[in-house]
């Protein structure tokens, strides 16, 4: 009998709470790629869309669906949010290349270089006077990117650009891809939850990924070395997008984008940016404890890696400005404005 009784009492909490959720006015869906485990998810979406709830006194449920649980694969998540197959999305503009050519500057190397509060704030600052061509057919909710492009590697230790020669490395965008041609390496494009079997299978050397993706991925299991620059220093950066579906926005009261907005506003991008620094620390501590290798370069070794990427920029520059936009004068401003905002 107590086990009836307990099926019973769970069975009516479970209908007590899909009658809380069904009682809110307006119901949204939040689409991704990465599983609940990830920081992403569980640190970032989760708290996020509770205090869009709180924030809309009720009037707002947002039911978050990870690891591409409504179908698709990772790249066609901004067509879905475009098309309003879901009303949300949070996704990496990069998975679309060239899609969203002006956000790119910050994902350039020597614009991030490991301060991931301050390029969030800096794309803030450039949003509607640069950026915002970039997202037609959505509305930003707030924009981001990871603590930076480390380089992970199977088997070899890196030192130094040649050190990468002729290796199939895993990128993430195509300024990844650029950034990876620049050192000698051979730049292989696939989405972040396709990367643990390439690295097991041997199709890759390594990976240009930041180190908080290394838990939910198992990424100590699959490498045995962890480089970055000195000082923290990345070799550039993903630009990642929190975006609504923009006829859904534009139906919505103000009552209820106000919600969105004071949820997304200037604590919440430097919370984002503390977020996504301290799921890296976390990564790489996980990744020595469990014997792996973590390379942090010296001042010299570095500089060698800067003087070899210093023609990325040029080449986004020339790409851009086919399109009829001043890749020169952005850079300096994202460089401006990412550099207003560091942490002394």
């Amino acid at each position: 009998m107590k086990k009836i009784r307990n099926a019973v009492l769970a069975a009516a909490m479970l209908a007590a709470g899909a009658s809380a959720a069904s009682a809110a006015e307006y119901e949204f869906k939040l689409h991704h790629f990465l599983g609940e485990k990830a920081p992403a998810h569980s640190q970032m979406l989760l708290p996020w869309a509770k205090q869009v709830e709180e924030n809309s006194g009720g009037k707002v449920a947002i039911e978050i669906y990870p690891a591409m649980t409504l179908g698709g694969r990772p790249p066609e998540l901004i067509s879905q949010v475009r098309d309003g197959v879901v009303d949300l999305v949070w996704t990496v503009n990069g998975y679309t290349p060239g899609l969203f050519p002006r956000s790119e500057v910050f994902e350039l190397p020597g614009i991030h270089t490991n301060d991931p509060a301050a390029t969030n704030k800096a794309l803030k600052d450039l949003y509607e006077s640069d950026l915002k061509d970039d997202y037609q057919g959505v509305e930003v909710m707030f924009l981001h990117v990871h603590a930076g492009q480390a380089i992970h590697m199977r088997d070899t230790e890196v030192h130094s650009p040649a050190d990468l020669a002729g290796k199939k490395i895993r990128i993430p965008t195509r300024t990844g891809a650029w950034v990876i041609e620049a050192l000698g390496a051979i730049p292989v494009g696939m989405p972040v939850p396709e990367l643990p079997p390439a690295l097991q299978k041997g199709v890759i050397d390594g990976a240009f990924i930041p180190w908080e993706i290394i838990p939910p991925l198992k990424i100590q299991e699959q490498t045995e070395f962890q480089i970055e620059g000195v000082d923290k220093e990345r070799f550039g950066t993903t630009v990642f997008q929190v975006s609504m579906n923009k006829e859904r926005w534009d139906a919505l009261p103000e009552d209820i984008q106000k919600a969105f907005r004071d949820a997304s506003g200037d604590e919440w991008i430097q919370k984002v940016g503390e977020i996504w620094a301290g799921a890296d620390d976390f990564g790489i501590g996980l990744a020595v404890k469990s014997g792996n290798t973590h390379v942090t370069l010296t001042e010299e070794e570095t500089e060698a890696f800067r003087k070899a990427l210093a023609p990325v920029t040029d080449r986004w520059v020339e790409e851009v400005s086919s399109k009829g936009i001043d890749g020169a004068a952005l850079v300096e401003k994202a460089k401006a404005a990412a550099a207003s905002h560091a942490s002394n």
